[in-house]
C-alpha cells in the first residue's frame, strides 16, 4: 500500500457554498472578508492589514480579499480548516477552477451568445464562462502569499500548501553561494501554462470607426490621449487640472504600482479634442479632476454636480461603441496600439518606448517587437501573386530556333 496525499475527491460534484462576502468599510483595512455573522475573518484580516502596511493599493487589497473568499469557500466545501490545508487541497482547488463556471456565467444575457467565441472583426476572443489561466495563476500566488505570511509567524500549516515545482537534483537553493542573491525558484507546481499572447494594434481603418463611434468630445479626447501616450486608462482617468502642460503638449499621470508622476507627450490632435472638451466643461481648478460625467449627479445628500468619471463608466462608453460596431475592443488595446506604433518608428529606440510605457524592465517592452499579422499576410499574398505571373512571363519568351512572328501567326497572338 503506497502513501496517499489525501482523498480522491469528485471535483465535478463539489458545490462550494455562497459563504461570506467582501465589504468596504471605514477602517485601516478598507476591504474585508466577513463571515455569515458579519464578523471579519481573522486570518484574512491580519494578512490584508499587513498588505495595507506594505503600501499595496486599495484595488490590490480588494482583489486579494475576493481571491481568499473563493479559497475559503472551497475549504468549507471539502471540510478542511484553513490551517490544515495541504498541497492536495490546492491541487483539487486548481482542478475545480478548471472545471467550474464563474459565478456570473448564469447572469449573462446579451453576451451569452458570444461567450468564448472569436470576434470576426477584431479576431479577439470574448471572455468565456470558465476561469482563465491568468486567474488561476494569480489565485495561486495570492494563496501562496497568505500562507507565507502565517508560516513566518509560526502559525498555519508547517509547509506552504502552494509549493513550487520540485527542483532537479535536490532541494531548492541547495548549493547557493551566500555572496550572490537568491534566484527565483521557478513556477508554482499547480500553475497552468500561460499561453503567449501577441499584442495587436488596432488597424487604422478600424481605429477610425472606433473613434467615430464616440459620442462626445470628452470621449474623443480620452481615446486620442490614450492611443498617443500609451497610458493606462486608470492612469488617464486620475488626471487633475494641474496635470496639463498646454505649451509643451504634455500630460502628467500617476503610474500604476509605483504611483510615480510622469509627464508624457501627446499628439496635437489629442490636445485639440481636450481643449474642445474643457471648453464645454467650464472652469477647471488645478486640483479638479479633468474627466467628469457629462451630466450632473447628486452624491449622497450633496448638490447636483458633475462627478469624476470612473473606470467602470469609461468601460461602459467602450461597451456602447463595441455594440454599435460589432467589435470587442478593450481599454488596453489602445495601449497596445500606441506601443506597436512607436516600436515601428525607426526614430524611436526601444528604450524610448520603455520610458513612455513606464515599464520597469526592457523585456516587458520587447513583447511589442512583433510583425503585424496583416502586413505579413499582405506580403505573402504579393509573393503568391508574383509566383502566378512568373510562369506566364517565362512562356512568353521565344525558344531558340523559332521565329517569334511565325509563332504569333500560328497561335493567333500579336
Amino acid at each position: 500500500m503506497g502513501v496517499f496525499d489525501g482523498p480522491i475527491r469528485d471535483i465535478a460534484e463539489l458545490r462550494p457554498p455562497r459563504w461570506g462576502r467582501v465589504r468596504e468599510v471605514d477602517d485601516v483595512v478598507p476591504w474585508q472578508l466577513v463571515d455569515q455573522a458579519g464578523r471579519p475573518v481573522e486570518p484574512v484580516y491580519r494578512y490584508l492589514r499587513d498588505l495595507v502596511a506594505q503600501g499595496k493599493s486599495l484595488g490590490t487589497v480588494r482583489t486579494y480579499a475576493y481571491v481568499l473568499q473563493r479559497w475559503w469557500r472551497f475549504l468549507i466545501a471539502v471540510g478542511v480548516a484553513w490551517d490544515r490545508a495541504t498541497s492536495a487541497e490546492v491541487r483539487d482547488y486548481v482542478l475545480w477552477l478548471r472545471h467550474t463556471a464563474k459565478p456570473g456565467a448564469t447572469l449573462r444575457k446579451a453576451s451569452a451568445a458570444t461567450a468564448g467565441t472569436v470576434n470576426p472583426i477584431t479576431r479577439k476572443r470574448y471572455p468565456g464562462d470558465e476561469y482563465q489561466t491568468s486567474t488561476i495563476v494569480h489565485s495561486n500566488a495570492v494563496v501562496h502569499g497568505f500562507y507565507e505570511f502565517w508560516i513566518e509567524r509560526g502559525a498555519g500549516p508547517v509547509v506552504n500548501p502552494v509549493p513550487h515545482e520540485r527542483a532537479r537534483g535536490g532541494r531548492p537553493q541547495a548549493h547557493h553561494n551566500p555572496m550572490e542573491p537568491y534566484r527565483a525558484q521557478g513556477r508554482m507546481r499547480y500553475n497552468p501554462r500561460k499561453p503567449k499572447r501577441r499584442p495587436r494594434a488596432i488597424p487604422d481603418a478600424l481605429w477610425v470607426q472606433l473613434f467615430g463611434a464616440m459620442r462626445s468630445n470628452r470621449d474623443r479626447a480620452i481615446l486620442a490621449l490614450d492611443v498617443s501616450t500609451g497610458a493606462r486608462a486608470a492612469e488617464l482617468l486620475g488626471m487633475r487640472g494641474a496635470d496639463i502642460d498646454w505649451g509643451g503638449q504634455l500630460i502628467c499621470v500617476r503610474r500604476k504600482g509605483t504611483k510615480a508622476s510622469q509627464w508624457l507627450p501627446a499628439s496635437p490632435d489629442a490636445f485639440v479634442w481636450l481643449r474642445l472638451y474643457l471648453a464645454e466643461l467650464g472652469e477647471l481648478g488645478p486640483d479638479d479632476p479633468v474627466w467628469q460625467t457629462l451630466r450632473q449627479r447628486r452624491r449622497g445628500a450633496g448638490e447636483l454636480e458633475r462627478q469624476p468619471l470612473s473606470y467602470d463608466a469609461w468601460r461602459a462608453v467602450l461597451r456602447r461603441a463595441n455594440a454599435a460596431l460589432g467589435t470587442n475592443w478593450s481599454t488596453h488595446d489602445m495601449r497596445h496600439t500606441c506601443a506597436i506604433r512607436m516600436v515601428r518608428d525607426q526614430r524611436l529606440s526601444l528604450r524610448d518606448v520603455q520610458v513612455i510605457l513606464g515599464h520597469g524592465h526592457l523585456t516587458s517592452t520587447e513583447v511589442y517587437l512583433v510583425e503585424d499579422d496583416q502586413e505579413v499576410i499582405d506580403r505573402v499574398l504579393d509573393h503568391l501573386a508574383d509566383r502566378e505571373q512568373q510562369p506566364a512571363k517565362r512562356s512568353a519568351a521565344t525558344a531558340p530556333g523559332y521565329d517569334a512572328g511565325d509563332l504569333a501567326v500560328l497561335f493567333g497572338a500579336g
